[in-house]
């Protein structure tokens, strides 16, 4: 009895010994993945600024028409606006206002001297691409020259449009747009001659976004 009791305690010591021991030893651990970094979300939200330029062309209206040949030119200003985006959607509002130089010659020449708008925007992002439609208030100023005399007006009107812009980088985006344009009718030198303009612009840009 005596030798079962020492023999239990010298077990009870030595299991003891080796519990302490493999206490010691190093953790064993799988090898530590690094944690995956996910780049953030494209959004077209966010105000922006930019330039652009292109081509217009279109054609007088109302009764001094006749002596007024289709004007057409250079045009090219400057944008601000801000988008918000919802899912794929964009809505946004965009200012403009361009330098033109659409005019013709006849016996009276008619000229666009500027032009601007204030336009709601709207469409479908595709990531970094864009595509919207637009339509809003316009305004601009048209001047009539003829045998030493000159008239000019202020035209109030509407746009519509569609174009495509596209992110090339974070902060930096293109567009091409078409917009078409209607100004009222002003009377020019004498009550009963009047004058609007219809016009196209086709035109490229850039924009930088905040």
């Amino acid at each position: 009895m005596k030798k079962f009791l020492i023999s239990g305690a010298a077990a009870l010591v030595l299991m003891s010994a080796g519990a302490a021991s493999a206490a010691d030893l190093p953790a064993r651990k799988g090898v530590v993945s690094a944690p995956i970094v996910y780049a953030p979300a494209f959004t077209w939200t966010g105000f922006y600024a930019g330039l652009n330029g292109g081509y217009g062309f279109g054609s007088f209206t109302g009764t001094a028409s006749p002596l007024l040949r289709d004007p057409s030119g250079f045009v090219g200003g400057g944008q601000l606006g801000y988008n918000y985006q919802i899912n794929q959607f964009v809505v946004g509002v965009e200012g403009d206002l361009q330098y033109s130089d659409m005019k013709s010659s006849s016996f009276v020449n008619g000229r666009l001297d500027y032009f601007g708008t204030i336009r709601a925007r709207g469409g479908i992002a595709f990531d970094r691409a864009f595509i919207y439609g637009t339509a809003g208030y316009a305004f601009g100023k048209a001047t009539a020259k003829t045998a030493g005399l000159s008239d000019s007006n202020i035209h109030n009107g509407y746009v519509v449009g569609a174009g495509v812009e596209y992110a090339i980088t974070n902060n930096w985006s293109a567009k091409v747009e078409y917009l078409y344009t209607s100004l009222e009718k002003k009377t020019f030198f004498a009550p009963g001659t009047t004058a609007g303009l219809d016009f196209s612009t086709v035109r490229g840009g850039v924009n930088y976004r905040f």
